[in-house]
């Protein structure tokens, strides 16, 4: 029997219209369908492609065992996670022992800080695996601020949150323009940062781009707070132009 492909299908920042065409085709045809999400959550992936799928699709969702509840540098976190992935990895491998083609729900770009990645890793010496590119969520950000991220030569750096606050201070003053992602408790970390930086006053949060709750304000002007998982920080470069 003819293995099945398993595509890693990029949907974009949010909004269905901003899928490419081969993603919106891949979705509309699936018979099998896999995403990630929380416990008890229908999952982002999932919301997005509502009304797609065709009613006799068969779905597979990946519910994560932990998010936040353990410390990133405990042991544990890892074990956890690697089983849990190596686990929706054999049950996709399994489908494609079968013939099946499956359909992975990527949000975002599947290679760009997605889940998915841990999944490809451990399929494509084992079953065919297709990737399929997207729209990132830090383009749908910067473009909802109505301001061009970089001009000229200037360099962007994209940094996650949860690096210590020394660290992250220290590439921010080290580059031109900023992108920063993976916010939730570390907002107030990145607000030290960017003020040790001197980049505190052109920073933009961003919660949940090109989708239908989208916000976007000025960074000095939020209040302490817990930002939400969808939510990035921008900072324009300034650079050279005609």
């Amino acid at each position: 029997m003819t293995q099945g492909t398993i595509f890693g299908v990029g949907l974009g920042p949010g909004d269905p219209e901003l899928m490419s065409v081969r993603a919106d085709r891949l979705v509309r045809g699936a018979r099998h369908i896999a995403f990630f999400r929380k416990p008890g959550r229908e999952g982002q992936a999932r919301r997005i492609v509502n009304g797609m799928l065709a009613e006799t699709a068969t779905e597979f969702a990946m519910e994560y065992p932990i998010t936040t509840e353990i410390p990133l540098k405990d042991p544990r976190y890892n074990a956890i996670l690697s089983a849990f992935y190596a686990d929706c990895a054999a049950h996709l491998a399994e489908m494609s022992g079968q013939g099946r083609n499956v359909v992975v729900l990527c949000e975002g770009d599947p290679f760009f800080y997605g889940s998915f990645m841990h999944l490809y890793t451990r399929l494509r010496d084992i079953a065919p695996v297709r990737v399929v590119p997207a729209i990132t969520g830090m383009s749908g950000a910067w473009t909802a601020t109505g301001t061009p991220i970089t001009w000229g030569d200037d360099v962007l750096t994209v940094l996650m949150g949860t690096l210590p606050e020394t660290e992250l201070a220290r590439r921010m003053a080290d580059t031109d323009a900023v992108v920063v992602m993976k916010i939730g408790r570390n907002l107030d970390k990145i607000k030290r940062a960017l003020r040790h930086s001197g980049l505190f006053d052109r920073a933009w949060l961003v919660e949940h781009a090109a989708m239908p709750n989208q916000t976007v304000t000025p960074l000095h002007e939020t209040e302490d707070r817990v930002a939400p998982y969808f939510s990035i920080i921008v900072v324009h470069g300034q650079g050279r132009r005609p």
